[in-house]
């Protein structure tokens, strides 16, 4: 009960600290890329894992972890996928208006309940998939505004679906199989991911914005607000692993949607954004798809659970002996010895 507790309580720490950070760093970069005028975000994202990689290896220098090797070609393909990935979604992003790229963003739920249904033969409840329809439908009312369609931006965002789902399905996957924290995980597969997006970066980012990010004049305040996104960045990162490996890539990608919906809220009462209604509207749909989540998710988590202890507790009585030395007429201390400890084992 304790060690169940236990893990309840660091999945919520998990929850919360993806959802601080995750909005602190939109925030950040809001304000760094529209304010101070600095456009470069895949750029900026290897710098965050790069950023993300010395402080986890300062950290295993000191103890705070262990180290545990992975297999250098699985991780090599892990982190070049993720690294893939955030380049499409930012290309999307580019290609598409912004009402598509949210479609894209919300398409990658359904995606992945299908392959994790197809090839990993995981279920899904009617009630869950209910839950998340409501949710999706109401991120989609507050935050797509328009639905601009272009060939180019239809296949980059087609393949940041398919490379986002995999990625975080193999998040959740390898950390379980391999038996590796996320901690140990993001240590390994960081400096791939960090080294494919310090290569295409730059690219990337002069095909979206027509600027050379090594040609940028870096003032003082746009330097401090870097370093302070790439310090966010570490949490947001450990946090995105942490709470995969913990939970699934479906939890993560509803969470996903709060934080969209928190930012909506943040970017209207800080940042004066315009908010109508429908914003209002979108929003309650989509906590109420939230709440049905987690309270189905809950209720189906204690099912389970009660459902492995009455089965525990069958094959333990199942496993006693019908006949001690009492009922044989004699007192046995090597068999009274083997009871106990087949009792014992069951502890």
């Amino acid at each position: 009960m304790g060690e169940m507790t236990g893990f309840q309580l660091g999945v919520i720490g998990a929850l919360f600290l993806s959802v601080a950070s995750s909005v602190s760093i939109v925030i950040c970069n809001k304000a760094l890329m529209s304010n101070l005028g600095f456009p470069f975000a895949t750029t900026l994202t290897s710098w965050h894992l790069m950023v993300t990689f010395c402080t986890l290896h300062a950290a295993q220098r000191l103890n705070f972890f262990e180290s545990k090797a992975i297999d250098l070609k699985t991780v090599m393909l892990f982190g070049i996928l993720n690294g893939i990935s955030i380049g499409f979604l930012n290309l999307s992003l580019g290609f598409n208006s912004v009402g598509f790229y949210q479609m894209t963003k919300l398409a990658i739920i359904p995606f992945t309940v299908l392959l994790e249904t197809l090839f990993l033969k995981k279920q899904f409840s009617q009630k869950i998939k209910f839950s998340l329809f409501v949710l999706i439908l109401g991120v989609g009312i507050a935050s797509i505004t328009d639905l601009q369609l272009n060939f180019v931006g239809t296949v980059l965002s087609a393949l940041a679906i398919v490379t986002t789902c995999i990625g975080q399905i193999l998040t959740n996957t390898i950390q379980k199989k391999l038996n590796v924290s996320s901690t140990q995980l993001l240590y390994q597969s960081a400096p791939f991911q960090a080294a494919i997006l310090f290569v295409s970066g730059p690219l990337v980012d002069q095909s979206l914005t027509k600027q050379n990010v090594f040609a940028y004049k870096y003032s003082p305040i746009v330097l401090a607000f870097i370093i302070l996104s790439c310090l966010i960045a570490v949490s947001v990162n450990f946090s995105t692993f942490l709470v995969i490996g913990k939970t699934s890539p479906v939890t993560y990608q509803v969470l996903g949607h709060l934080k969209t919906c928190l930012v909506l809220g943040f970017g209207y009462t800080l940042l004066h954004d315009p908010f109508t209604e429908r914003n209002i509207i979108g929003i309650l749909v989509a906590m109420l798809g939230m709440g049905l989540y987690s309270y189905v998710c809950t209720q189906e988590s204690k099912k389970k659970q009660s459902t492995d202890l009455s089965n525990s507790q069958v094959k333990e009585k199942d496993t006693e002996p019908l006949l001690d030395g009492k009922s044989l007429g004699y007192q046995d201390k090597e068999n009274q010895d083997a009871k106990k400890s087949s009792r014992d084992s069951f502890v």
